[in-house]
């Protein structure tokens, strides 16, 4: 049963009326005050074809009527399916490897400091995880340099996205087998299972004893006050602010810097830059920046 039948108890279907140059400003209007997402005039049809085949299936007369049914809905939760189709998820295992290679650098260091204050804990934090490979990446990175360790250290893991679908699959943690080819082979042997999924096809599976160290959660990074209670280590926010205007960039860096525990980093997109933006941190390297 659709959201929309489920509220207006249904309807035939019916021919879709195409978008109009107002209903696009209607949505773009909306999105951006809901995710902070910025639809510039070109996406207009990226809109459209995003939507169209759903709106059918579910039987909605033409955009504005769906986009009249969002702005009614009082529970917040007629908005999630827009934001899941806009969203776009583009991952794969170690992407950009540049930042795995420069936590190498740096983990030890780090170690060495918290054995010294005495602290045992590891907080990391990925903001716009997708579908998991950059979490994943990250906990096999992690745990190379942890293993061994005595005492044995807590990793704390936070895994968010504003797309339930992707989160969802994000927290199975199940691969085609292609998509692993960039996992050094010892750590597909270590973190990985494999299963047969649909239609007989042969998969990959993160183990449960390493998926169930990561939390996954739906978070707006547009929320007003981040609700963590503790500070990070790292941050990775890559290739999300690419979607969000300046001043959304800027109050959003912001809200990182103070999340970060002194001397910890920020991890952006390859086509990302803090270049001419109001911020605190240090500069590192292209893409990495220190608090």
């Amino acid at each position: 049963m659709s959201l929309f039948s489920s509220a207006t108890g249904g309807h035939l279907k019916a021919e879709l009326k195409d978008l109009t140059d107002e209903d696009f400003d209607l949505f773009r209007r909306l999105i951006y005050e809901q995710s902070g997402i910025s639809l510039n005039d070109t996406k207009k049809e990226l809109l459209r074809t995003r939507l169209r085949s759903r709106l059918i299936r579910e039987g909605y007369r033409s955009y504005r009527e769906y986009y009249s049914f969002i702005k009614k809905d009082q529970t917040g939760n007629a908005i999630v399916p827009l934001l899941d189709d806009i969203s776009t998820n583009l991952t794969s295992f170690f992407r950009e490897i540049n930042h795995f290679s420069f936590l190498d650098t740096v983990i030890p260091k780090m170690i060495a400091e918290k054995e010294k204050k005495r602290d045992s804990t590891f907080r990391i934090w990925s903001a716009g995880c997708s579908s998991g490979e950059e979490v994943y990446s990250l906990l096999f990175t992690m745990q190379a340099h942890l293993k061994n360790k005595k005492p044995e250290w807590n990793l704390k893991m936070l895994a968010t996205d504003i797309s339930t679908d992707i989160l969802q699959k994000a927290s199975n943690g199940l691969y085609d087998v292609k998509r692993v080819d960039a996992v050094p082979p010892y750590m597909v042997k270590k973190y990985f299972v494999k299963e047969l999924g649909p239609k007989g096809r042969e998969m990959m599976r993160i183990k449960p004893e390493y998926r169930q160290i990561v939390t996954f959660r739906r978070f707006n990074l547009m929320t007003e006050n981040f609700p963590f209670k503790h500070q990070f280590d790292y941050i990775f926010c890559r290739n999300v602010m690419i979607y969000f205007d300046k001043p959304t960039q800027e109050v959003l860096v912001s809200k990182y810097h103070k999340l970060l525990k002194p001397n910890g980093y920020l991890f952006i997109g390859h086509s990302e830059s803090l270049t001419g933006l109001n911020h605190s941190f240090r500069y590192a390297q292209p893409t990495i920046y220190q608090k």
